[in-house]
């Protein structure tokens, strides 16, 4: 079998590089990434790269796939010269890197020599990078996706503007002119004028819900920050009254203090100033008595900050803060719409009345049954429900007026739905005011329920804004789908008209209409096992778009709601009421991945490859998803990490998150290998763990750290191991735990998992890493409790990660996470762990003594005085002990500040308290470094840290769902 490029070769670090450049906040995302909400998408010249290496020979010319990608320079000493220059305060500006993005490159009919004809297939399209990319690589892309609201983006994606190039453009900019000037007209009532001659930005929102014992009524906000520079609002309550009035403020000190956190409010009224129980509120809430109190509305105004060489006044647009005013107030005006229009409204079905189902995001992770958050109409405010049904109704009549329409006329409309989902997402009761951008987030900038105390409301009819807004941002992101897949009014011989064909199927990836053999390659990104529950998300939008897009396209919305029962996911609310929930929804999903696996086999040539891009950082989803492979009957020939995640990606940021994307590219197992005798597990292990160490090198020297590190050598250790199929034991193993996984099943004392070979890799990663953060070469070994602290530190970058993780790093220095460390070091939150820095052991009482025992003891009790004391008694403390030259120590000590976190974080919300304190454990440890040890124990490397907010821990802004 002639080999592939991709299974000899990838730039990985030039890949990473430039999916960064293409995702990176503050530069526009790429238009497929701005056409429509979807909750994972790789980066384009990701997707390029896998798609060109899976097809091209192992001895293809590497320069011509770099220049084909787009990749015109030399990214990673552009990296460095862009590192220096910041360094030394000089910005390069846009044009640092010498040539533009990558994914802007449109590849020439001298790139695609060789490539015409071939068949990329992607089972599970997604967001539609993958088939975007095959189209304009001039390949016929075959695209499948179970998700109605996923087939719907694909079409308006690749299919529509691949096949009406600019007239499609015409006129969808036509009839989203008139569709935006008749809504205005409509609902223009709702919306007061600004006075001044000021535009409205926002509204900002708090929850309201009555005191219990004062009954004053009280809004719920977890903060009251206006602006990044201190601005904010101070509550006034009234005792007459028992409501509260506001007042903008200008410095963080006179903002008033929060009236809700962790789901318990506090009565403002200082008559009062009682708790009120979370389960009161929640009473309220689903009683129908949780309000809402407009407490402040942004708007911008033109300032004059000089003059024009021609003596005109120069002005910029600034942005200010107002209370409410009694104009401001239209509750009765918009009931009063709302009970004349809902009676048609409802005829016509225009009103979204389905109910929001039982479901891992909508009740198990985000209950938002608690809340009384029943129905999708109830994810909306009065006034901006009125607003969304009126853009329905709009639409209606618009398509109405069409009456006979073309193909092109559908496709157009298409995009209008497009449009009045975008303004869904920015325009409902789960959108956030950011203070520190002075922006609205849109309800999908995390991909979660999350409840909110306080929201944004966009001002709908504003020119230029609202409705303006959407159909413009759509507009421009379909001008430049048509610009990126090769049309152009004048095509030229080296860039003739696209070549690329696509087809669009919405169904099941397990039985996919194409014939067997019929597949040159198949590139694939799969559901990331439970990181998101795709169909009970995209309910939000389905159930508008089968009122908008489901006149035009009925074929894709004629169900309900999305079709959870055949989602390839870890989904425990399938097994809601069975022991092992958990277990059952991973072997679930690894069965269906199995099933679409298998598919693939069929389908593809037996000279391709599939390539599987795949991001997780809990090794469970990786054990699950080549449990999926093996049963299959693939086997993984190589395996590539790229860095695909921007550092600023809110689904990322300020976590213990992995940034890499693995690819596996993966052939079907020669059938002649099918009755092979089995291997024994003890045999082929040396071999996983030689394949990792062979690897670790290249991987952190192209930029993998962290989890990252990990995740990268999962691929070495997992492609030994399918090459080494079919395995058992020759020793058998103990009988697992209670609380661990497969208690559901059989156990099998000689069965052999692929979490084996990632526990392989796991043990390889730590003997490297501790190699790499004990630099002084000295004969010891840390205790296992110090390094897994260590070891926990430098993966993850963060004190909070997943339990399941920690069970798996104690396992490999020989601890029983149980017994041995919870509630030691570290204490359980939910899924995860929490480590402890010195002063919070201290208070638990779990700080053992200083000796040479456990070493870290010894650290945090020198931190915990150094804090407390000064660095002086720290010192002393060491000295007494005797420790002052054993070389243990001093390794300790040099690990230690090489991971923690080295400051803290420079945003003006407050940290938190477990990142902070480890902060300040490296500054007290590093004090004592440079006093006593700075002969003996190099400085710091400094490591860069995720020394931000944590998952799960912005109860500042939002109910944390539990």
């Amino acid at each position: 079998m002639n080999r592939l490029l991709i299974e000899e070769w990838l730039p990985i670090a030039a890949l990473g590089i430039e999916g960064l450049r293409e995702r990176t906040p503050m530069t526009p995302f790429p238009a497929p990434n701005r056409l429509h909400v979807w909750f994972a998408r790789r980066p384009l010249v990701a997707s390029r790269a896998a798609i060109l290496a899976s097809l091209l020979p192992a001895d293809a010319d590497r320069a011509r796939f770099l220049h084909t990608l787009g990749i015109h320079g030399d990214a990673s000493a552009a990296k460095v010269r862009i590192a220096k220059a910041t360094h030394e305060g000089v910005r390069l500006g846009a044009q640092a890197y010498g040539y533009p993005r990558a994914f802007g490159y449109t590849p020439t009919s001298h790139d695609l020599e060789g490539l015409g004809g071939a068949v990329v297939l992607d089972p599970t399209a997604g967001g539609g990078s993958v088939p975007f990319e095959g189209v304009r690589l001039g390949l016929k892309a075959f695209a499948n996706d179970l998700n109605p609201v996923a087939a719907f983006i694909l079409r308006a994606t690749v299919e529509f503007p691949l096949r009406y190039s600019s007239s499609l453009l015409t006129r969808y900019t036509a009839l989203g002119q008139r569709f935006a000037e008749e809504v205005r007209a409509r609902i223009r009532c709702l919306y007061p004028a600004e006075p001044n001659g000021w535009i409205c930005d926002a509204y900002l929102w708090a929850r309201t819900v009555m005191c219990p014992y004062c009954r004053g009524v009280v809004p719920l906000s977890p903060n009251w920050a206006l602006g990044a520079n201190g601005v904010g609002v101070r509550l006034i309550p009234d005792l007459s009254t028992r409501k509260c009035t506001f007042e903008i403020v200008e410095a963080t000190v006179d903002h008033s203090k929060s009236t809700v956190k962790g789901g318990v409010g506090k009565c403002p009224f200082p008559d009062c100033g009682r708790v009120i129980d979370g389960d009161e509120i929640k009473s309220q809430a689903r009683a129908g008595g949780m309000g809402q109190q407009l407490y402040a509305v942004v708007y911008r105004y033109d300032k004059v900050v000089g003059q024009t060489k021609s003596g005109k006044p120069k002005i910029k647009r600034e942005r200010g803060f107002r209370v409410p005013r009694p104009e401001d107030d239209v509750e009765i005006l918009i009931a009063e719409k709302l009970r004349e229009k809902m009676p048609e409204w409802q005829a016509r079905n225009i009103v979204p009345q389905e109910e929001i189902p039982f479901g891992y995001e909508t009740v198990i992770r985000w209950p938002l049954d608690k809340y009384g958050l029943r129905h999708w109409t109830q994810m909306f405010s009065p006034r901006q429900l009125y607003t969304h049904c009126t853009s329905v109704e709009v639409f209606h009549d618009l398509w109405e007026s069409v009456g006979s329409p073309s193909d092109l006329d559908r496709a157009a409309m298409a995009y209008l739905a497009i449009a009045i989902d975008k303004v869904l997402n920015y325009n409902c009761r789960s959108v956030r005011w950011i203070p520190q951008r002075e922006v609205v987030a849109g309800q999908f900038d995390r991909h979660d329920f999350s409840f909110k105390w306080s929201h944004a409301e966009m001002a709908a009819t504003i020119p230029g804004l609202g409705y303006d807004w959407a159909v413009e941002q759509t507009g421009e992101a379909l001008r430049e789908l048509i610009q990126l897949l090769g049309h152009s009014d004048q095509p030229s011989f080296d860039r003739p008209a696209p070549s690329g064909c696509v087809e669009v199927r919405c169904g099941s990836a397990d039985a996919m209409p194409l014939a067997d053999g019929s597949v040159d390659c198949i590139v694939m990104d799969p559901p990331y096992y439970n990181n998101v529950t795709y169909s009970e998300l995209s309910d939000f939008f389905y159930v508008w778009l089968k009122r908008t897009a489901g006149l035009i396209y009925p074929e894709l919305f004629k169900d309900s709601l999305t079709n959870k029962d055949q989602e390839a996911v870890a989904n425990p609310a399938r097994f809601v009421g069975q022991k092992g929930a958990l277990e059952l929804a991973g072997a679930d999903y690894e069965r269906r991945m199995a099933s679409i696996f298998a598919e693939c086999g069929r389908v593809l040539k037996p000279s391709g490859v599939m390539t599987v891009m795949f991001t997780h950082k809990a090794t469970g989803a990786w054990d699950a998803l080549a449990g999926g492979l093996i049963q299959a009957g693939f086997t993984i020939t190589a395996s590539w990490p790229i860095n695909t995640e921007a550092e600023g990606s809110l689904h990322i940021r300020e976590k213990s998150a992995a940034k890499s994307t693995i690819f596996l590219v993966c052939r079907v197992r020669d059938s002649r290998r099918a009755n092979d005798e089995l291997r024994y597990w003890e045999e082929v292990e040396p071999t996983v763990r030689g394949a990792v160490r062979s690897k670790i090198k290249e991987f952190q020297d192209a930029g993998m750290g962290g989890i990252d590190l990990y995740l990268a050598c999962f691929g070495p250790a997992l492609q030994a191991f399918t090459e080494a199929w079919p395995l058992t034991r020759g020793t058998a193993r103990p009988q697992p735990s209670r609380k661990q996984k497969g208690l559901f099943e059989e156990f099998d004392p000689y069965a052999v998992r692929p979490e084996d070979a990632l526990e392989a890799a796991r043990r390889e990663v730590k003997q490297w890493r501790m190699e790499q953060l004990a630099t002084v070469k000295r004969q010891h070994h840390l205790d296992p409790l110090t390094e897994w602290y260590v070891l926990a530190w430098d993966a993850f970058r963060a004190p909070r990660f997943p339990s399941d993780e920690a069970l798996k790093l104690a396992r490999v220095v020989g601890l029983d996470f149980d017994q041995q460390m919870k509630n030691q070091v570290c204490q359980s939150k939910g899924d995860d762990v929490v480590l402890w820095d010195s002063l919070t052991r201290h208070r638990a009482g779990k700080l053992g003594p200083v000796s040479g025992d456990c070493m870290l003891d010894t650290l945090h009790w020198a931190a915990k005085i150094a804090r407390e004391q000064n660095t002086g008694a720290a010192k002393s403390v060491i000295e007494e002990a005797r420790l002052k030259e054993d070389p243990t120590f001093l390794t300790a000590l040099e690990a230690m500040l090489n991971v923690l976190p080295p400051a803290l974080p420079s945003s003006k919300k407050k940290p938190d308290v477990n990142l902070s304190g480890a902060a300040n454990d490296f500054q007290a440890l590093e004090r004592l470094r440079r006093l006593a040890f700075a002969e003996t124990v190099p400085a710091p490397k400094i490591p860069v840290q995720e020394v931000l907010e944590l998952v799960g821990e912005r109860v500042d802004e939002e109910e944390d769902g539990g």
